[in-house]
């Protein structure tokens, strides 16, 4: 049975790879665009305002065909999901909120949802993305 302070530990665990993710994350898709699709599972989904990309192929074709980016993230939050619900893999849930220009596009406020799951090598711990949901927050007139 797990303790306050097993929880506790998972969560410390579940902010600071939020924090780093988040950074990795928003950097490589303002700046290296083309090395996004490596921060995904091969059978992430990402859900994108509604449409869904399935697949490394798909995931280089989306993020080839987005304008350039400059997203600002304002909220970050994030905690661990209970491991009997992933079958014993390390999983965090990470929500951010911010806003994003798109070249020639106003700025626009966004919230995204991912699911994040560890992958333990021998001298480190590398995230993958499992899930991805991005949805814009205003309506675009």
């Amino acid at each position: 049975m797990a303790t306050a302070a097993d929880f506790k530990t998972s969560a410390d665990q579940a902010c600071r790879a939020a924090e780093e993710f988040v950074n990795v994350y928003y950097d490589t898709l303002d700046k290296r665009r083309r090395m996004m699709p490596r921060l995904y599972l091969d059978t992430a989904t990402l859900l994108w305002n509604g449409n869904v990309v399935n697949g490394q192929e798909n995931l280089i074709k989306f993020f080839d065909a987005l304008p350039a980016s400059e997203f600002q993230i304002n909220v970050v939050d994030c905690q661990p999901v209970h491991e009997q619900a992933t079958r014993n893999q390390v999983t965090v849930l990470v929500v951010t909120c911010g806003t994003v220009k798109f070249d020639g596009n106003k700025m626009r406020s966004f919230n995204q949802n991912f699911l994040l799951t560890a992958h333990v090598m021998p001298n480190s711990t590398m995230w993958k993305i499992a899930s991805d949901c991005f949805r814009f927050q205003d309506w675009n007139s």
